[in-house]
C-alpha cells in the first residue's frame, strides 16, 4: 500500500470537491455556429422545458453568444419576453439554415412575436447584434454540431 502524506489528501480532496461544484452548477455547454464568418457560442435549448425557460431570469448575456432553440418540425414559431430582463434579437431560421426574419424582443413583454414563415430553429442573441455583425434575412446559419 503506498502512503499519501496528509498535505496530498487535502489538495485531491479540494480539488475533487472544485470539480464535483463547478459540474454540478448546471453550466450548459456552449457549441459553435456562425454566420457571415461571425461565430457564434450558442446553449442548445431542444427539449420542452429548456425551450419554455429560455434565456428567463438571466442577468446579463455574453456579447458573442446566445441561445439556439431547436424544435422537432417547421412550423411557425411565436416567443415572447416574460422573465426575460435582457434585450434581446430573435433570427428564425429555417431548416435548411436560412435566416428568414429577424425581430428585436422587448424585455419582461409578455406579448408575443411570431414567425411570419415556418422555422425550424431561433436564435436569441443581445439586441443589436445582427446590425451590428451585418447579419440579415437571407444569411446562412452553419452548424459545426
Amino acid at each position: 500500500m503506498k502512503y499519501i502524506h496528509p498535505r496530498k489528501n487535502l489538495i485531491l480532496f479540494l480539488f475533487s470537491l472544485f470539480f464535483a461544484v463547478s459540474c454540478s452548477a448546471g453550466e450548459k455547454p456552449l457549441y459553435d455556429i456562425s454566420i457571415n464568418g461571425e461565430k457564434i457560442r450558442v446553449e442548445i435549448a431542444d427539449t420542452p422545458e429548456s425551450r419554455q425557460k429560455g434565456l428567463m431570469y438571466r442577468k446579463s448575456l455574453p456579447e458573442d453568444q446566445g441561445m439556439l432553440f431547436i424544435f422537432e418540425k417547421e412550423q411557425k414559431m411565436s416567443f415572447w419576453m416574460k422573465n426575460t430582463k435582457i434585450p434581446l434579437s430573435i433570427a428564425y431560421i429555417s431548416k435548411s439554415g436560412v435566416i428568414r426574419e429577424i425581430h428585436n424582443l422587448t424585455p419582461l413583454s409578455q406579448k408575443a412575436v411570431q414567425s411570419s414563415h415556418s422555422v425550424l430553429y431561433a436564435l436569441e442573441v443581445n439586441q443589436g447584434y445582427f446590425d451590428k455583425k451585418g447579419i440579415g434575412e437571407g444569411d446562412q446559419v452553419h452548424f459545426s454540431f
